[in-house]
């Protein structure tokens, strides 16, 4: 795995990244980042999970033209579950109890992930320099978000690994995302972030054959929505020129 990043990275160093000047004009550079993202429900999400954090990996291409098309991959995570899917297990006081005929200790987690294709233009200020500037780009890709449910000491019969996916609600779909914020690139290199607005809409529906609480299949189609704000970290893949001299 090591030689397979160290032979990419020689690669992009060689063949078309040349020496560059971000001072001077625009330049064609990859790009990648890792991010943080907090974020809040909307539409269908927000009567099942409260407000998530997301971590993010991106690779984009950057034109001389301030065109980017890139990737990117998301883990998104929270403990903010709202939904109640064991109405048809619990005590009438609202237990689950287990085998031992205590009160289970059931814990519950937002778990999901997203992939995109992103397409964006940079429209940049004179300075720092023609690189740095607004960047708005649209996703195209996959969403699925469930309920991670854990059974501390896993000795609840009725939450056992196969009738978990009856109670997990879990729920995918075509993803479309849009992002709005401030690139900055810097002169040396030593800091390079972007900050944006995003919003993601996600056209999904249950996955699962049947809901055990509900006692049918959930067939409604849903649009789950997550907005907030993302903080990237870059990293540039350019070469640098060589210093300049200047004789007086």
């Amino acid at each position: 795995m090591k030689k397979t990043i160290l032979s990419f990275y020689i690669f992009l160093s060689v063949s078309g990244i040349a020496q560059v000047s971000i001072k001077d004009s625009s330049i064609f550079t990859p790009l990648v980042g890792a991010s943080f993202g907090y974020q809040f429900p909307g539409g269908d999400m927000v009567t099942r999970f409260g407000n998530n954090s997301s971590v993010q990996l991106n690779f984009d291409i950057k034109s001389k033209a301030k065109i980017t098309i890139g990737l990117n991959g998301s883990y998104i995570f929270g403990n903010n579950v709202k939904e109640d899917m064991f109405s048809n297990i619990t005590t009438p006081e609202g237990y689950i109890i287990n085998r031992d005929g205590s009160i289970a200790d059931i814990r519950l987690w937002e778990r999901g992930f997203t992939s995109s294709i992103t397409l964006g233009r940079i429209y940049t200020f004179k300075k720092p320099n023609p690189n740095s500037g607004i960047w708005f780009n649209v996703g195209f890709g996959f969403i699925q978000h469930k309920i991670r449910i854990e059974t501390i000491g896993n000795d609840v019969p009725q939450l056992s690994k196969e009738y978990k996916k009856g109670y997990d609600r879990l729920t995918n779909g075509f993803l479309l995302s849009e992002n709005l914020g401030y690139l900055y690139l810097s002169n040396n290199r030593l800091a390079n972030f972007y900050i944006s607005l995003e919003c993601q809409e996600g056209f999904t529906q249950s996955r699962r054959t049947y809901d055990y609480d509900k006692m049918e299949p959930d067939t409604k189609k849903r649009l789950d929505i997550l907005y907030g704000l993302r903080f990237m970290w870059i990293l540039p893949l350019y070469k640098k020129p060589p210093q300049e001299f200047y004789t007086h």
